[in-house]
């Protein structure tokens, strides 16, 4: 009788470990699928200005007014006769009119565009790679971004990733709480699962942990 119990009790332990072995996403949720080219092609949030971004400011029929700039790491930028003008949490239209403003002391009605011409963006807007991939790195957010574009950004996995034991974490705007999703990007780059491929948001964080194995 003892040796069928213990018998019973190693069997249980076995079937609990594979379970856990082939779930490996601890319980997490996933996200439902996403084509690999959106079937509608639409804009996205409106882009916010964020540090080391280029911008390029232009003053109509005030050239001397016009200037191209790097938004400095503290989030401000100076241009000639504006300085330490606060620029990142703004949409460009709303970087133009508060330099509106600033140069209307010394312009009669400055009409002021601001272009951006080399993007970086706040964290909020980008999309951050960690972990056992080619090369981590964030990414600028584009419209209709999925995992898969991720992926090709950073090169893929290293040689030691535990690909489908990947999370995605969210910021949840509604909760104002994370929420972290499971991934499946193995199956995805080199099963070619089209059902494993996702849609991102701006902010996402994936984390990619090494096998263990």
């Amino acid at each position: 009788m003892r040796s069928v119990s213990r018998s019973v009790l190693t069997l249980g332990a076995l079937a609990t470990m594979t379970t856990a072995c082939a779930g490996g996403n601890g319980g997490r949720p996933e996200l439902p699928s996403a084509s690999y080219v959106a079937s509608k092609e639409q804009p996205g949030e409106e882009y916010v200005i964020g540090p080391l971004d280029q911008l390029n400011i232009f003053v109509w029929r005030n050239p001397e007014l016009s200037a191209k700039v790097q938004v400095r790491p503290d989030g401000r930028i100076t241009t000639p006769l504006v300085n330490d003008m606060p620029a990142v949490g703004k949409t460009p239209a709303m970087l133009a009119d508060d330099m509106k403003k600033a140069l209307s002391e010394y312009v009669n009605k400055p009409i002021v565009s601001v272009i951006v011409e080399n993007f970086s963006g706040t964290y909020s807007q980008q999309v951050r790679i960690v972990g056992a991939t080619e090369k981590p790195a964030s990414i600028p957010f584009r419209a209709n971004m999925t995992l898969l574009d991720a992926m090709i950004a950073v090169g893929g996995l290293s040689q030691y990733a535990a690909g489908n034991k990947a999370k995605l974490v969210r910021y949840d705007r509604d909760t104002g709480k994370q929420k972290e999703f499971a991934l499946q990007i193995s199956n995805l780059l080199k099963k070619g699962d089209s059902s494993a491929n996702v849609r991102l948001e701006p902010g996402d964080v994936i984390i990619i942990p090494e096998s263990m194995f």
